[in-house]
């Protein structure tokens, strides 16, 4: 399987600390807290010039450390992630899309959580995942001690949500940005009481859509002017920035609760904070007058902002221009935290460290790429090339509206060349690929979660929404129709196996049975109704695009056999009525005890 396989590309600039992995003597290490906002954009905080909104706590922190003028992350979700988990450009793990299984990360590709346990920290993720839900990329199996949150690309109910602990089902309770805040300080508590260093990612689902926001954060914007517009005001649905701008707002407050907990715990001088974000803005508005939002492969889509505070090694108020990526933060906390290790790929990125502790150090000059949807463009210290071929100086043009590329010749072309060779190494004819099996039963997750967005479908069912992520498969309504998932069994044995459904009193009685390719097979009746509301609306401030959700009922489908190795897994019906639709969502199969 091409997921175990050994990536060994390499490109350009790499960063290595030659030593065996241990953490270095001299002090105790410096614990790390990294928050990740999701669609947040360059524009969204009131310290990048905004008016429209005030975000007091994440302009103290960028002031309160290093902020970077020109810090670069790639145009969508599932690609910056992995490049943040891996220090390397992300078509190298495996990654090509946002759901359908391209947003999977190899599983042999090395992760910053990784680094940071083997060197004996305690490590945790929160929130979104979005590089796998099924081990070996499940967060569990990729470095992480502790994981709660959910692993696809966004939440269908931002209130009350249904989200993953370490594998298992748990419902939350309230708002989630701050369910996951709250997460996040109890696990720095226990390690600070425990005197255990920690690595905590916190990567907040907001302000990704669906544009869900507290009554209180609504009741500030719901009727506010907004006076900083986008670059063309025609293309800004104010409704949706003012929801936005209401998210962005109750982020600046639960960084709050995480600095001010810092402080009390009195770990603030020796634990380095940093807060970025993972593309462009979701929808047009303010954005400093950049060309391009979430998507694009313009300064627009990739400038992020990059805060780093760690009062021990970085001096308060600098701001630094040189230009970094998402690459760069594996090997910059790996040095800042005083970890030497042999990394099992070669990085792309770089350490920022010297510079963040010396910021009149000059850094190599390099060339940082952005790439999605088949478009690559170039970013030096000055320049970019965009993936037309125009060439902007960005110091003096950071809104790309005069093309340059006729006036330096030479520049463009060594910039494309270099384009060039980037797309014949990274994107290679293997690099997407679409027949990557889900997998079940792999060492380290005892439960295998199968969703319906992972699933192909035949006959008259069809998906709740074109958007997959927590989407649901309804009108299934004949003998004839199927639910299959196409999988790579890690360990043979007996699964118990139960399925999460919603259906009318006329579905009683009806068999649902689930069918392996090697012959093994176990059928349970449904024998409760069960027609859940979907919900989700009343807290929308926009209209979605996205699914709405539903609370489906567990059916205990019994146990199969499952041999180590390919199989194909059925879902089928036997007697259902005329008038019934069934509606799937999700698929659970936990290996039992030998």
């Amino acid at each position: 399987m091409r997921q175990l396989l050994i990536i060994l590309f390499s490109f350009t600039t790499h960063y290595s600390l030659l030593t065996p992995l241990s953490a270095a003597s001299g002090g105790n290490p410096p614990n790390v807290l990294v928050i990740l906002a999701d669609d947040q954009g360059w524009g969204d905080l009131s310290l990048h010039g905004s008016q429209n909104l005030n975000t007091p706590t994440l302009d103290r922190l960028a002031q309160q450390g290093a902020q970077f003028e020109n810090f670069y992350v790639q145009p969508v979700c599932s690609p910056t992630r992995a490049e943040f988990l891996t220090g390397r450009y992300y078509p190298r793990g495996g990654v090509y899309d946002t759901g359908a299984g391209g947003e999977r990360l190899d599983a042999d590709e090395e992760t910053i959580a990784q680094v940071f346990r083997t060197a004996g920290y305690a490590t945790a993720a929160f929130g979104k995942w979005h590089n796998g839900t099924q081990a070996p990329y499940h967060p569990n199996t990729r470095g992480f001690d502790e994981y709660y949150g959910f692993t696809s690309g966004h939440w269908g109910s931002y209130f009350d949500a249904l989200l993953d602990h370490n594998g298992s089902l748990v419902q939350s309770a309230g708002y989630l940005p701050d369910t996951l805040t709250t997460a996040t300080l109890d696990f720095i508590e226990q390690q600070t009481a425990d005197q255990t260093p920690f690595f905590a990612y916190l990567a907040l689902p907001t302000p990704h859509s669906p544009m869900q926001t507290t009554d209180e954060d609504w009741a500030r914007f719901a009727n506010k002017k907004l006076t900083s517009l986008a670059t063309n005001p025609a293309d800004e649905n104010p409704d949706h920035t003012r929801a936005a701008l209401a998210m962005v707002e109750n982020i600046d407050a639960n960084v709050g609760r995480l600095l001010d907990r810092i402080q009390e715990l009195d770990i603030e001088e020796n634990t380095i904070v940093v807060y970025f974000t993972d593309n462009g803005p979701n929808g047009w508005r303010y954005n400093a007058n950049m060309r391009g939002r979430k998507g694009s492969t313009d300064e627009g889509g990739t400038r992020s902002p990059l805060f780093i505070r760690y009062p021990q090694k970085i001096q308060p108020g600098a701001t630094l221009n040189t230009i970094a990526s998402s690459i760069d933060l594996l090997p910059t906390l790996g040095q800042l935290a005083n970890i030497t290790w042999q990394p099992a790929q070669t990085l792309d990125g770089i350490s920022l460290a010297p510079q963040l502790q010396n910021p009149n150090l000059r850094l190599p000059d390099r060339t940082i790429f952005s790439y999605w949807s088949g478009r690559i463009s170039a970013r030096t210290q000055d320049y970019r090339l965009d993936h037309q071929g125009q060439l902007y100086h960005i110091p003096t043009d950071r809104g790309q509206t005069t093309d340059l590329s006729t006036k330096h010749p030479e520049l463009t072309a060594s910039l494309q060349s270099q384009i060039d060779a980037w797309r014949s190494e990274l994107l290679t004819p293997d690099a997407a690929n679409p027949d990557r099996p889900l997998t079940i039963g792999y060492p380290g997750l005892a439960i295998t979660q199968l969703p319906a967005r992972d699933a192909t479908w035949s006959g008259n069912i069809t998906r709740s929404n074109r958007w997959p992520n927590c989407s649901y498969l309804t009108d299934w309504t004949s003998d004839d129709d199927r639910i299959t998932f196409t999988a790579h069994v890690g360990q043979s044995g007996t699964y118990q196996a139960t399925l999460y459904y919603s259906a009318p009193k006329s579905a009683i009685g009806t068999e649902i049975t689930l069918t392996t390719s090697n012959g093994s097979q176990t059928t349970a009746r449904i024998q409760q109704a069960h027609t859940p509301p979907a919900y989700g609306m009343q807290h929308d401030r926009v209209p979605r695009e996205e699914s709405y959700v539903k609370d489906f009922a567990p059916l205990d489908l019994g146990q199969i056999t499952l041999p180590e190795g390919p199989t194909t897994l059925t879902l089928s019906t036997l007697n259902i009525s005329s008038n019934t639709s069934l509606e799937f969502r999700l698929l659970l199969l936990e290996k039992a005890a030998n």
